[in-house]
């Protein structure tokens, strides 16, 4: 067990020791292999496009495109990312908690510190090759909530800069090349009209944004214009003020695909020059799931009945099924009797405005707390135990988080591949809390006799340690070891859902999910018979299905 001072004294040292590591050797073998990958696959494809001159002394950066990978190959690098990303979010989380518990006074916000760290142990993405379009791993629709993060993938390499470009001083043309653009509607004569973008560059703006000095063709700006001039294509990601129902982000950045710039010229706003590029769309591309959402048939406006904080719609665009109408709709799980009898030795915290360090839930979670102050949880383990009836702690305490029921707004929608599937209308950021998974919660004598009725039983025991990946370390830290406090005993019971069931039922299966399980007690003080609590384990963009690995191979469960 390790409490907090043990974790920021590890990452503190791994921030200070790490500067000037060799981070090739202590690459992960998933990491490594990826390197292999970039170079055998893309190595040879350089851009058709692009000026070939005398090359200059020095380094030069290679510009490839990359084109037509085997489906094999996709979801690999898929993975990787997916990897990556969760480290991220992970040593991100561990700065928060940081900051929150007063261990630690940083000048830089979390999310540079986790990248920072991240590239100095040679964990940022498509670093060795400057990669022209698509990012092997990133696919059109990926939500980010830091720029930061965008750089770590290797989506857009400047964080600060909203054109990200290859130098002309490093680039085998000798001329600066853009590779990517943050389009926000930063500046007052943007226009956007979903596949066109006519986007001014940025230069001669006050602090407020205003317009004070002409423009210049250089830097960014001229790397937009030797792009259009060789035909270059450039990432967009758009910058979106998000006011969904459950975010405290105010603004958040989806990736959109690729565009051409097709068109440049000077204008005059404000009384100065302001450069203008028109970008436009490369047809046969994947669209966003906001853009394509077009339901024909919502078939009820709330199959929870109000049972819950926020209605859950049901959608069918397919066919006449309208079986999620007639189950009765249970906001939580039902438990046996004997589970809920309290024995009378229980106990709970003493706090009165929020749990603090040393409290006796902060004891009980290994000396720690399991969510930061904006209730996202810092890291899987096998057992959170939340504050309970009998503390005194009052409904808004940190420790206490998926007893406070739904906040985004789901829907069961009908899906070709999986039968029934769920999404959000929201957006979620990884590690929130979603929902219960909830059934009638049966004994193993119980179990026996429900499946001779021919009734189909979940097994939470089943579900995928998938928690276990959420706030993993060892990719900065190789003394990292997963969690194994508060430990979890023997799940024996299992959940009928034949009759009775929420949302989360409908939710469809995948070996690589977004949606994770979390056991969580705190109704009770039978520890055999947690809730079985699901978070986001990655950021999940509106309308993007959730899916959950219930423990069985790929298509041997139907939705």
């Amino acid at each position: 067990m390790k409490n907090n001072t043990t974790t920021v004294r590890n990452l503190n040292h791994q921030e200070q020791t790490l500067t000037n590591d060799k981070t090739t050797n202590n690459m992960h073998p998933d990491l490594h292999h990826i390197t292999e990958l970039f170079r055998r696959n893309f190595g040879s494809q350089r851009i058709q496009n692009e000026v070939t001159t005398q090359r200059l002394q020095g380094q030069l950066k290679e510009l490839v495109r990359v084109s037509d990978l085997d489906l094999p190959n996709h979801q690999q690098l898929r993975a990787i990312v997916r990897r990556i990303r969760m480290t991220y979010d992970s040593v991100r989380l561990l700065a928060v908690a940081e900051e929150e518990n007063g261990v630690v006074v940083h000048p830089e916000r979390s999310d540079q510190r986790a990248s920072a760290l991240m590239r100095r142990h040679g964990l940022w993405l498509n670093r060795d090759k400057t990669i022209i379009g698509t990012i092997p791993g990133v696919c059109i629709g990926d939500v980010f909530f830091y720029k930061t993060e965008l750089a770590v993938v290797g989506l857009h390499g400047q964080p600060e800069a909203d054109i990200d470009y290859i130098p002309g001083s490093v680039s085998s043309s000798g001329e600066p090349i853009a590779t990517s653009v943050i389009v926000s509607g930063g500046y007052e004569n943007d226009v956007d009209q979903s596949n066109v973008i006519v986007y001014s560059v940025y230069g001669g703006e006050d602090k407020n944004s205003r317009q004070v000095f002409h423009q210049k063709l250089e830097g960014g700006n001229l790397a937009m214009e030797r792009s259009m001039h060789y035909g270059i294509e450039v990432r967009v990601i758009r910058s979106v003020q998000y006011e969904g129902t459950a975010s405290v982000f105010d603004k958040v950045y989806f990736y959109d695909g690729l565009y051409k710039i097709v068109k440049s010229w000077v204008d005059s706003k404000s009384g100065f020059n302001v450069y203008n590029f028109k970008l436009q769309r490369i047809d046969g591309q994947a669209k966003m799931d906001c853009v394509v959402f077009n339901p024909r048939c919502v078939l009820s406006l709330d199959i929870s009945k109000k049972k819950e904080n926020v209605d859950i719609r049901l959608v069918n665009n397919i066919d006449r099924n309208h079986d999620p109408i007639y189950f009765e709709y249970l906001p939580r799980a039902i438990f046996p009797h004997f589970v809920l009898q309290q024995s009378g030795g229980e106990t709970g915290c003493e706090c009165i405005n929020n749990c603090v360090d040393g409290c006796f839930c902060f004891i009980k979670n290994g000396n720690e707390f399991p969510y930061s102050q904006n209730g996202i949880l810092l890291k899987g383990r096998p057992f959170i135990f939340e504050c309970g009836p009998l503390c005194r702690c009052p409904p808004h305490c940190r420790n206490r988080v998926t007893q406070k029921g739904l906040k985004h707004r789901l829907e069961v929608f009908r899906s070709r591949n999986s039968g029934w599937g769920v999404r959000s209308l929201d957006l979620i950021q990884a590690g929130t809390f979603i929902c219960e998974y909830t059934g009638i919660v049966l004994t193993r004598e119980q179990q026996q006799i429900v499946t001779m009725n021919g009734d189909s039983l979940i097994y939470p025991s089943q579900f995928a340690e998938n928690w276990a990946e959420w706030g993993n370390l060892s990719l900065i830290d190789t003394s990292y070891k997963c969690p194994s406090y508060p430990s979890i005993p023997p799940l024996e019971f299992a959940m009928d859902v034949s009759r009775m069931r929420n949302v989360a039922c409908y939710i469809s299966h995948n070996s690589t999910p977004n949606v994770m399980v979390q056991f969580v007690h705190f109704e009770h003080n039978n520890v055999m018979f947690p809730h079985t609590m699901l978070f986001a384990i990655e950021n999940i963009p509106p309308l993007r299905e959730l899916t959950l690995d219930y423990g069985v191979a790929d298509g041997d469960l139907s939705g």
